[in-house]
């Protein structure tokens, strides 16, 4: 089943389709992934708060949604834009179909709209507003109208603080059950994605999840062995909250960052960060490990970058550069006991490619 929908971007472009999933009207900021699978990690990824994703990929929905590959317990992002969605999924794994998924999560979504044109746009353009309505009662002559009005309710990405809103409201346990012997990795939740926590647990440590804004002091308290900066939304500029805590434990305990994590790393460095134009997401992200030379395919989802003439007079080890657009993609630093990169090292698109950086994590900083 489904209805006549609207995509409409701020830079006067329309789009009509078919509805599916939930039969609501929702803005964000509008994006494309060029992701040919994983959708249900994607729509999962609490870093897609506020955002429109248009799927590259021509047809969504084929494998269902299972209980396994959920990245979060909910979905964060604001609608779903797809070239064909395939109603009756085909996957021994399937419970239930994309379309059902996203209406009890209250997440529109369309179909049947030239999702390569719209990346085309996106690319050109840049990232914007845009807005996901159904066209019930809306005359043709007044669908434009109708579509701006809805739109001037929809706040930009730039200058946006999201990571509270995604956060976890308290300090948890992730999988007590099992025992550790590598000690105790504490991770600061921005909006972090379940599999980073699981990499941490089969690599035999303890894992607890602290909210955003948890004093350093408390951190410390657990004794940990490392800390975690996780992946998150928003504008990495916006997040007063957590910056004088990481400066706080900066040498104090060594620190792994990943996405918004390294950028709010780098900030608490002294360093600054910019809007990309239509930013990085998907699973096929070249990325230069300028130690070894070797080229990982990244998995990444940020709209912003660190700025790395600022990042270099720091005096800090650029690790990793993006071969698409030259942009940071790594630092490190043994004086200060951390280690960053811009990429998911647990999403592995390569499959593995990026896996290893949990390793060189622990032999490099932790032993």
């Amino acid at each position: 089943m489904s209805w006549p929908f609207g995509l409409y971007l701020e830079k006067n472009h329309l789009f009509l389709g078919h509805g599916f999933g939930a039969r609501v009207e929702r803005g964000g900021e509008v994006v494309f992934n060029t992701g040919m699978t994983g959708y249900q990690e994607i729509f999962t990824d609490p870093s897609y708060y506020k955002q429109i994703v248009v799927m590259g990929y021509p047809h969504i929905g084929n494998t269902g949604i299972n209980h396994e590959d959920p990245e979060s317990a909910a979905l964060y992002l604001s609608g779903v834009v797809v070239r064909e969605y395939c109603e009756v999924p085909s996957s021994w794994r399937a419970k239930l179909s994309l379309s059902e998924y996203l209406i009890n999560a209250g997440v529109p979504a369309v179909s049947g709209v030239d999702t390569r044109e719209i990346t085309k746009i996106l690319r050109d353009e840049g990232a914007q507003r845009g807005i996901l309505f159904p066209l019930d009662g809306v005359q043709s002559k007044d669908i434009v109208s109708h579509a701006k009005k809805l739109l001037s309710t929809v706040e930009p990405m730039e200058g946006l603080e999201l990571v509270s809103r995604v956060s976890c409201p308290k300090p948890y346990e992730y999988e007590p059950e099992h025992a550790s012997s590598n000690g105790t990795v504490v991770v600061y939740d921005f909006g972090v994605k379940a599999n980073i926590l699981r990499s941490f647990r089969k690599r035999n440590f303890k894992v607890w999840v602290v909210p955003y804004n948890t004093p350093y002091k408390e951190v410390l308290a657990y004794q940990p062995t490392a800390v975690v900066l996780s992946n998150g939304p928003g504008d990495p500029g916006e997040v007063k909250g957590a910056l004088e805590e990481i400066q706080a434990l900066i040498g104090q305990i060594p620190i792994l960052a990943i996405c918004m994590g390294h950028q709010l790393l780098a900030r608490a460095m002294g360093s600054s960060t910019y809007k990309l134009k239509f930013g990085h997401h998907g699973v096929n992200h070249p990325v230069k490990d300028l130690s070894t030379g070797k080229i990982l395919i990244t998995s990444q989802n940020h709209g912003f970058a660190v700025d790395r003439k600022e990042l270099e007079s720091k005096n800090l080890t650029l690790s990793h550069i993006n071969l698409n657009d030259d942009t940071v993609e790594g630092f490190s630093s043994q004086k200060w006991k951390f280690y960053s990169v811009q990429f998911h090292p647990e999403a592995k698109p390569g499959p593995s490619d990026a896996d290893h950086i949990f390793d060189h994590f622990i032999r490099g900083y932790l032993k």
